[in-house]
């Protein structure tokens, strides 16, 4: 958030690459898309480019329409985001150079968006999860997280924060069993499911000569076990043709979150925990998980470094420290991050 600031109040040229798309759309005038073996400048934000790119694909497709009513269409998709435009700090050059596009200087992409949808074999219960006084220290004895006291409803969605990452992962790894917490308790619904997703994915490969189509066997249900279901179900997470058979111990960092993330799909659970997804994922990637997360109607618990991954999909913030804990029910991440008046509870966690 210091770097957004700094950079939309420098006043030469920045040129900058990321993953974070709130980031981008802060502080970037221009995209340029490598693509079509071309690289190829836009004017505009991250958004603007992404869904302008879907405009023309749309209108590339549908031959028939008139020329007229595919520029009418661009004139209003430009108007309503010249007019988004007018929150930045470089909003007037911005709206000119927006008001200045014609329908020639808009290409569809070449990229892909892999499916990312979780769906819960059974609902989940009233009672989800109970933590009383939890607390954990560090190896070295250094308290992560005390007294930790709350109860999960049937529709949270919350994002945990700390400063130190540590905290939140022993956390995950407390309430998921990987962890004897130091003091406290906790307990889970009876009618709870849970899939855990762990920072560190490189254990949960451990047969490096084993391909991606037999890993993802392992935790498929007997009728989905068959090569024809488990291939068409690695296709949507882009794994087609032969790239099924490659060994999961050749894989990206990318590839291995698209992996897990399809084990965590066919396992049908109504309770996600997930320790900063969106690690190693692509921009596209991204993308298609905050989608399938905010459709997802089941409990997640989560932490992000992803500004917009996580104002749009947690409806509960908690922070955690080693003085304690900040809890704010039915709060978006702007909201909790602008609110002035949190600043000194938040600092009493960690002083």
């Amino acid at each position: 958030m210091w770097l957004e600031d700094f950079l939309i109040d420098f006043p030469n040229t920045v040129i900058v690459v990321s993953h974070d798309r709130h980031f981008l759309n802060n502080v970037c005038t221009h995209m340029c898309d490598v693509d079509f073996g071309k690289i190829q400048l836009y004017v505009g934000n991250y958004d603007f480019w992404l869904q302008s790119s879907q405009l023309a694909a749309k209108l590339q497709a549908d031959q028939t329409a008139k020329k007229e009513e595919k520029i009418k269409e661009l004139q209003t998709f430009i108007a309503r985001f010249s007019a988004n435009a007018s929150k930045s700090k470089q909003a007037t050059s911005r709206k000119k150079l927006l008001d200045k596009i014609t329908l020639d200087d808009i290409q569809p992409s070449s990229r892909r968006y892999p499916f990312v949808g979780f769906k819960p074999e059974r609902e989940v219960g009233n009672d989800v999860l109970m933590v009383e006084k939890l607390s954990q220290q560090s190896v070295e004895g250094e308290t992560l997280f005390t007294d930790l006291t709350l109860q999960l409803g049937r529709e949270d969605k919350v994002c945990f924060l700390s400063r130190a990452d540590l905290a939140v992962s022993a956390l995950f790894e407390t309430i998921g069993g990987q962890l004897e917490p130091t003091s406290g308790t906790y307990k889970w619904g009876v009618t709870t499911s849970v899939s855990y997703f762990p920072k560190d994915l490189n254990r949960e490969f451990p047969q490096k000569d084993m391909t991606i189509l037999d890993w993802l066997r392992q935790f498929a249900e007997p009728a989905e076990q068959d090569n024809t279901f488990l291939r068409q179900f690695l296709g949507r997470m882009l794994f087609s043709g032969e790239d099924v058979m490659k060994k999961v111990g050749v894989l990206s960092g990318g590839e291995k979150v698209r992996c897990y993330l399809a084990k965590m799909m066919l396992e049908k659970t109504n309770v996600l925990i997930m320790d900063d997804p969106t690690n190693h994922l692509d921009l596209e990637s991204i993308t298609a998980l905050n989608d399938g997360l905010i459709a997802y109607r089941g409990i997640i618990l989560f932490t992000s470094h992803d500004f917009q991954f996580i104002n749009t999909i947690a409806n509960r913030i908690i922070e955690i420290g080693p003085k304690g804990y900040l809890d704010r029910i039915d709060s978006t991440y702007d909201e909790y991050v602008k609110d002035e008046s949190l600043q000194p509870r938040i600092e009493a966690l960690y002083e």
